[in-house]
C-alpha cells in the first residue's frame, strides 16, 4: 500500500458548502457513456479524491455502478458522499450522441484512423464502435477518410422521464440546451417540475455552440435570461454550466482557455445564479481563471467551481487499460489504483 493515507485529512465540504465558497469539484462520467466496470472504478476513485458531485448518464445500470463505486469509497473512509448528478437534454446535444458505422463498408486496407483519435478506446483494430464507450466526443467523425462514422442521438423520451427518475432518484440534475430551445427547454422543464423531485441542485449547461437552427440567435446571456425567468420559481438552488469546448480537456492546456474565455465576455450579463465552468477545463484551468482576474465564489462574480471530464478520464487512461490487460477491474489491483488515485488528487489540487 501507498505511504500516504487514502483519505486525508481535509478539508472535507459537503457539495453545497463548496459550491457556496468556490471550491466545488465535480467529475463527468459522460452523458453518453455505458462503460460500466470503469464507471465503478472512475466513480470510486473521483468520490475518494475528493469530487463534490458525480454527474453521470440517466441510465438505471450506469447509476447502479456509479453508486457501487461511491460505497467502495464510503468503505474506505471517505467522510461524506458526492451529490449523484443525472443529465439531460432538451434536444440534439453533442454530450448525448454515440458514433456509428458499418465495418463492412470500410476498405480492407483501411489504417483505420478513426481507432487512433478515439479517446475512449471505443474503436478496436476490426468491427465498427462499441457502443458502451463511446461517449460522444466526435473525434472520429472528421478522422475517417471515406466519411462513413455517423452520430446517433440518444434523447430520453417524455414517457421515460417520470418513472426513470423516480426510480434513481438522483440528488441533483443538469439540463443541457442550447441558444434558441427556449421552447423546448420550457417542456422539458415543465416535465421535471411535475415530478416534484426534492433536487439539491438544478444544473442548465449552455456555451456558444451553434444553437437552434433557424433564425437569429439570442446571445448566451439573453438566453439564460430567458431561461431564468422559467426557473425562478423552482424552489430548485441553480447553477449555471458554461460549456467552452465540449469534452476536450484532454487534448492540452489551451483547451481550458475556451470556458474561461466565455466567463470573462459574459459573466456580468449573466442572470442570478451560481456558475460553473466545463468543456474543456484541466489542470491550467485555474491558472487561466487567475489570469483573467477571475475570483472564486463567494467574492462577487466569482465562480462556484469547475467540472473536469475528459482530462479525468484521460489521466486515469493508462490503469484502466493495465487492469483491463490483466482481466480485470481497476478497484480489483491494489497495486494500481492507489496510483491512480494519486493522479487524481493532483489534478484536483491543481483545480483547486
Amino acid at each position: 500500500m501507498p505511504p500516504y493515507p487514502l483519505v486525508e485529512p481535509g478539508p472535507w465540504l459537503d457539495p453545497a458548502e463548496a459550491l457556496a465558497s468556490g471550491q466545488w469539484i465535480k467529475w463527468i462520467g459522460g452523458a453518453s457513456n455505458h462503460d460500466l466496470v470503469a464507471l465503478e472504478d472512475l466513480a470510486a476513485l473521483a468520490s475518494l479524491a475528493g469530487a463534490h458531485c458525480l454527474d453521470v448518464a440517466a441510465d438505471a445500470a450506469v447509476v447502479a455502478a456509479v453508486r457501487r463505486g461511491i460505497n467502495w469509497a464510503l468503505a474506505q473512509g471517505l467522510p461524506r458522499a458526492p451529490w449523484l448528478m443525472l443529465s439531460l437534454s432538451d434536444g440534439e446535444d453533442p454530450h448525448f450522441r454515440k458514433a456509428f458505422f458499418d465495418p463492412d463498408r470500410c476498405p480492407a486496407a483501411c489504417p483505420r484512423p478513426c481507432a487512433r483519435v478515439c479517446p475512449a478506446r471505443a474503436i478496436a483494430a476490426s468491427g465498427g464502435v462499441h457502443a458502451e464507450r463511446c461517449y460522444g466526443c466526435g473525434r472520429c467523425l472528421g478522422a475517417c477518410p471515406l466519411g462513413l462514422i455517423e452520430e446517433q442521438q440518444q434523447v430520453l423520451a417524455a414517457e421515460q422521464l417520470a418513472p426513470l427518475l423516480r426510480s434513481l432518484g438522483p440528488d441533483a440534475l443538469e439540463l443541457h440546451t442550447s441558444r434558441g430551445r427556449g421552447a423546448a427547454f420550457a417542456r422539458r422543464l415543465g416535465q421535471l417540475q411535475a415530478l416534484d423531485l426534492p433536487l439539491q441542485l438544478l444544473s442548465v449547461s449552455c456555451g456558444e455552440g451553434a444553437g437552434a437552427a433557424g433564425g437569429p440567435l439570442p446571445s448566451l446571456p439573453a438566453y439564460l435570461w430567458q431561461l431564468h425567468g422559467l426557473l425562478r420559481n423552482s424552489g430548485w438552488p441553480l447553477l449555471w454550466q458554461l460549456d467552452g469546448r465540449p469534452m476536450s480537456g484532454d487534448l492540452g492546456a489551451g483547451s481550458a482557455q475556451a470556458a474561461v474565455a466565455l466567463l470573462r465576455q459574459w459573466r456580468p450579463e449573466l442572470p442570478p445564479g451560481l456558475v460553473q465552468l466545463a468543456g474543456g477545463t484541466n489542470g491550467d484551468s485555474r491558472r487561466r481563471v487567475a489570469a483573467a482576474g477571475l475570483a472564486a465564489a463567494p467574492v462577487a462574480g466569482g465562480i462556484a467551481g469547475l467540472a473536469y471530464g475528459g482530462s479525468a478520464r484521460s489521466l486515469l487512461q493508462p490503469y484502466l487499460v493495465a487492469a483491463e490487460q490483466r482481466g480485470q477491474g481497476l478497484l480489483a489491483c491494489p497495486d494500481l489504483w492507489p496510483l491512480a488515485l494519486a493522479d487524481l488528487r493532483q489534478l484536483w489540487a491543481l483545480a483547486g
